[in-house]
């Protein structure tokens, strides 16, 4: 495998936006939920939760972005939060706040931010990767094989 996180380049981050604004910190709570202790690391993936998932359900146009990387250190043996990582990925699969907004209101659709694409480019972004799946299934961590098969579930809908 390359460098973990070596695309994170790739993005151009400042040029969009999570909950807090710009999304340029991003990358920085990647690096650190890859290469943090047990502690930081898990404190930098509720800041990153909270950027592009707020509340568990409401998504950013950042978060199709992050997607990826989250799928790659899901992947890593060494992140002590893969669980996490992997209850975050099934939390923006399973989001669906902008859509049934838009559904009882219309006029929502006709707004500059685009809510429900941001919402729907997040939940392909975690489709994408499913072929991550079996690898983490098989994993021995049975936390992780655990969460993985609801995200899984969550994937066959």
């Amino acid at each position: 495998m390359a460098t973990p996180l070596g695309n994170l380049e790739r993005v151009s981050w400042d040029g969009i936006k999570d909950s807090k604004g710009s999304a340029e910190a991003i990358p920085f709570l990647l690096n650190t939920v890859a290469w943090g202790d047990a502690a930081t690391a898990r404190a930098a993936l509720q800041d990153l939760r909270e950027r592009i998932c707020q509340f568990g359900f409401v998504v950013e146009q950042a978060t199709a972005a992050t997607v990826p990387f989250l799928w790659e250190l899901a992947e890593l043996p060494q992140v002590t939060c893969r669980v996490q990582i992997i209850q975050l990925l099934r939390d923006i699969a399973e989001a669906r706040q902008w859509e049934r907004t838009a559904a009882a209101y219309p006029k929502l659709l006709n707004r500059r931010e685009n809510w429900v694409g941001w919402e729907r480019e997040a939940r392909q972004a975690v489709r994408d990767h499913r072929g991550t799946l079996k690898h983490l299934l098989a994993e021995p961590d049975t936390e992780l094989v655990r969460v993985t098969a609801e995200l899984a579930t969550t994937l066959a809908d």
